[in-house]
């Protein structure tokens, strides 16, 4: 149960007219940006948090148990701090997001509201839409192999070797199935899948009569 502070339990009780949002991003080479929805700058735990950035917090969802919780940031890309650019480089992959609510009036009682991940940027034009995990994620990781018929390899990573720089790739897509790897790309020693591994199916297979039962694949 959070502890609300007292200047916010009191402009809550008013009506909570003077209450804001603010933003503060962590990027994993621990440069920080601040943010918030009020019309004028703030300071907000030491962070100088620009205004009118565009920024605004979208949904939340929290749920009991081991259910990663997930939030999401709404914004325009027009604030000179956060560039398309960086977007595209990576530099705010995983960053750590936290979410305050505030009294613009006394900034200093601030209340952490959500602290997460960014996961996910989805753009529509200069729109941005971000999608923040809850620090539960880390445990919906899966760690180790999965046995699976699909390969699960990314395109172009270093397990699945393909040089996405080669021209004759560049259109291509993948399905993550051996035909692809093989017929597409060329790449059947790096497939990352078991292909021959049975599944639901097998238990509706019948022998044939045919003279290439040689016990070898059935692909």
């Amino acid at each position: 149960m959070r502890q609300v502070p007292e200047p916010m339990a009191a402009a809550l009780a008013a009506g909570a007219a003077t209450l804001c949002t603010a933003f503060i991003l962590t990027r994993s080479d621990g440069h920080v940006l601040g943010f918030t929805d009020h019309d004028r700058p703030l300071n907000v735990n030491g962070v100088a948090c620009q205004a009118t950035s565009g920024w605004t917090a979208g949904a939340a969802d929290a749920e009991l148990g081991g259910k990663p919780g997930e939030a999401a940031a709404l914004g325009v890309l027009s604030s000179d701090a956060l560039t398309e650019a960086d977007i595209a480089a990576g530099l705010y992959d995983l960053a750590v997001l936290e979410i305050w609510r505030l009294d613009w009036t006394s900034p200093a009682a601030a209340l952490l509201i959500f602290r997460g991940r960014l996961s996910k940027f989805t753009r529509q034009g200069e729109s941005l839409s971000v999608a923040v995990e809850g620090p539960l994620a880390a445990l919906d990781v899966v760690a180790g192999r999965s046995y699976q018929r699909l390969c699960d390899a990314r395109l172009g990573d270093a397990r699945c070797g393909v040089n996405l720089a080669d021209p004759r790739y560049a259109a291509h897509t993948c399905d993550f199935t051996w035909r692809t790897c093989q017929a597409r790309f060329d790449n059947l020693l790096n497939f990352q899948g078991f292909p021959d591994l049975p599944g639901d199916d097998f238990l509706a297979v019948t022998a044939a009569d045919s003279p290439l039962n040689t016990g070898g694949s059935r692909r």
